[in-house]
């Protein structure tokens, strides 16, 4: 529990603090054994879950802070959060077409 209160998880239970209001990034750091996939999971269901208004991204540097354990998957998964993400490449119409 003094890691918990050192990484700042706020009430004590992860539930409700900042950035994760329903402790779904907090409860990934606790299960053993965790895939990148299932990472990948519920990182999207987090996003989801979000207050309207809420960006993703804005959020994931406080979730580092407080959970980034160095060799984690949702560390990666956190980290892939924050990459730029490509620019669209416009697919169709005449420039698409093989000749």
């Amino acid at each position: 529990m003094a890691d918990e209160t050192k990484k700042g998880s706020g009430n004590g239970s992860g539930k409700g603090a900042e950035g994760d209001p329903q402790g779904l990034i907090r409860e990934a750091y606790r299960i053993e054994g965790i895939t990148l996939e299932q990472c990948r999971t519920i990182f999207f269901d987090w996003a989801v879950g979000l207050p309207e208004g809420t960006e993703a991204r804005d959020m994931i540097p406080t979730l580092l802070e407080r959970h980034g354990d160095e060799g984690h998957p949702m560390t990666d998964v956190l980290r892939e959060g924050l990459a730029t993400p490509p620019k669209p490449e416009r697919r169709g119409g005449r420039s698409a077409r093989v000749s």
